[in-house]
């Protein structure tokens, strides 16, 4: 049974506070998350590690306090997300309260991970749906990084949700290595609709370690929001 979250420290990155997550035992993997693995820097850049203490695994993730709703989501990375072990997640979501839904709905993801599998490709775009039943809409893309600096965003309104990823870090669209345009037929149940907050997490899929047994660090150099 896996124990219940604790709320941990909380910090300030990018204009937002953010609530830095800590428990043993919990999701996503089940995992266990050490809020000293989550700091900003004198730059004003989040960083994000996954660690081994003692033969065991701590994870990282940090959920914004305030809920954003339809707008042009940015997140500015620093790493080898194109690298990263096949049983490595690293995700910039927004994802639902309680209030506002269950686990599987109103959720907007760039993900890079194998989940497992080296053969896989480690981009991963998905929207989960309003409303349970409805199936998730994903996109998966091949990612082969020319340095360690890339943009990711995605554009989400009432009918849609238009992602894309860049090669370096940028305001335009320079350099843009993928992209994915979801338009749903039925948007009222196939794409959420309420403000939510956003997190970003780095974990292990399904609690299992590294496959390499190495650490990880990534960097979020800054977020941003643009209101619609």
């Amino acid at each position: 049974m896996a124990s219940p979250e604790r709320q941990g420290k909380t910090l300030t990155f990018s204009g937002y506070d953010w609530t830095v997550k800590s428990g043993a035992n919990v999701g996503p993997g089940p995992n266990n998350w050490d809020g000293n693995n989550v700091w900003v820097d004198e730059q004003g850049e989040l960083h994000l590690k996954l660690t081994n203490r003692d033969g065991k695994w701590y994870c990282s993730q940090v959920a914004m306090k305030d809920r954003l709703g339809f707008g042009a989501y940015q997140f500015w990375i620093i790493g080898r997300v194109d690298k990263l072990d096949p049983n490595v997640v690293f995700g910039l979501f927004d994802y639902p309260t309680r209030d506002v839904g269950p686990d599987g709905t109103h959720e907007i993801d760039v993900e890079f991970a194998k989940w497992g599998r080296p053969e896989a490709e480690i981009g991963n775009y998905t929207v989960w749906p309003a409303i349970k039943g409805p199936d998730r809409a994903f996109q998966r893309f091949a990612v082969d990084l020319n340095g360690s600096y890339t943009t990711h965003r995605f554009a989400w309104n009432a009918t849609s949700v238009f992602f894309q990823s860049l090669h370096g870090h940028h305001d335009d669209n320079s350099n843009e290595f993928a992209e994915w345009l979801y338009e749903p037929p039925d948007p009222a149940s196939q794409l959420g609709q309420q403000p939510v907050p956003v997190e970003i997490n780095l974990w292990l899929f399904k609690g299992q370690p590294p496959q390499d047994g190495h650490e990880v660090e990534l960097i979020v150099r800054s977020f941003k929001f643009t209101p619609v």
